[in-house]
C-alpha cells in the first residue's frame, strides 16, 4: 500500500507540501509528515525498558529498567529507540529496506535524530552503523544502518565509521530464527577495526531491535575491540511474545 501511494506520488509529479508516507496535502510544508501519519508514527516516549527497550503496557509510564536487566545486563551502557516496529513504522522500515526505497533516508534519518535529541544522551566518539555481509549488500544493493547514520553524524558531527565492524560470515537471515537459533547464528559474524575503535565511547546504529542478538554481537565485538563505551540507537523495538 505504501508503495503504491509513493509509485502515483512519482508519476503524478506531486510537490513537496504533500506528506512523504501517504501523499496527503500539507498545510504546513514545514512538517516532515502530515498530522494523520505523524500520530501514526509518533515516538514512544515512556512505558519501556532504557537498556533493553522491553516494552510495558503503559505508554506514559517513566522508562524503568526491567527486572531482567537488573540481574543480566545488555553488552551496551544505553538504548535508544523510536518507536514500536508496528503499523506504520513497521510498513517504513520494511518498505525501505526490502524495496530499494533509498528517498525514505531523509524522513528515516531525520527520526534518528530525533530519537538521539530527546535521549539527551552523551555525544559519542564515533557512530559506527551495523554492517551487512558484501554478498548481501551486493543483493540489497545499500546498507540501511549505514543510511540511517549519515545524516546523524552530520547533525552531531560525529565521524560515520562505516567500516569500523566487518561482517565476516554471511549468516542466514535472523527473520527465520528463534532467539536461541539467532544468538548461535550470529557468533563470531563480526570484526572491528581496533584502530578505529579501541579508546573510543561508540554510538551503534541499526534498523530494528527483535531479540537483540544481532546488537549484543556487535557490542560485545567493539568491547573487544577496546571500545571505551557503547550506546545502542534504533529505529524500531519489536515487541516479543
Amino acid at each position: 500500500m505504501l508503495h503504491f501511494f509513493q509509485s502515483c506520488a512519482h508519476k503524478l509529479g506531486l510537490s513537496a507540501t504533500r506528506c512523504p508516507v501517504c501523499t496527503s496535502v500539507m498545510p504546513d510544508a514545514s512538517e516532515s509528515v502530515c498530522s494523520a501519519c505523524a500520530r501514526e508514527i509518533a515516538p514512544r516516549t515512556g512505558g519501556y525498558c532504557p537498556a533493553c527497550g522491553t516494552v510495558s503496557g503503559i505508554a506514559d509510564a517513566p522508562p524503568t529498567q526491567c527486572p531482567d536487566c537488573r540481574h543480566s545486563p545488555p553488552p551496551w551502557d544505553t538504548l535508544m529507540f523510536h518507536g514500536i516496529y508496528e503499523g506504520l513504522l513497521r510498513e517504513l522500515v520494511i518498505n525501505y529496506k526490502f524495496t530499494g526505497n533509498i528517498g525514505q533516508s531523509t524522513l528515516l534519518g531525520t527520526m534518528v535524530c530525533e530519537t538521539f535529541a530527546r535521549a539527551h544522551a552523551r555525544i559519542p566518539d564515533c557512530i559506527v552503523p551495523v554492517p551487512l555481509h558484501t554478498r548481501r549488500l551486493q543483493k540489497r544493493g545499500f546498507n540501511q544502518s549505514l543510511e540511517l547514520s549519515r545524516l546523524l553524524s552530520r547533525k552531531i558531527n560525529r565521524p560515520l565509521l562505516s567500516h569500523g565492524l566487518h561482517r565476516v560470515r554471511n549468516t542466514p537471515p535472523q527473520t527465520r530464527l528463534g532467539h536461541r537459533e539467532r544468538q548461535e547464528n550470529i557468533r563470531d559474524a563480526f570484526v572491528a577495526d581496533r584502530e578505529l575503535i579501541e579508546g573510543k565511547n561508540i554510538l551503534l546504529v541499526d534498523d530494528v531491535f527483535t531479540t537483540g542478538a544481532t546488537l549484543s554481537e556487535c557490542a560485545i565485538t567493539l568491547r573487544r575491540a577496546g571500545a571505551s563505551g557503547t550506546d545502542v540507537l534504533v529505529l524500531a523495538r519489536a515487541v516479543q511474545d
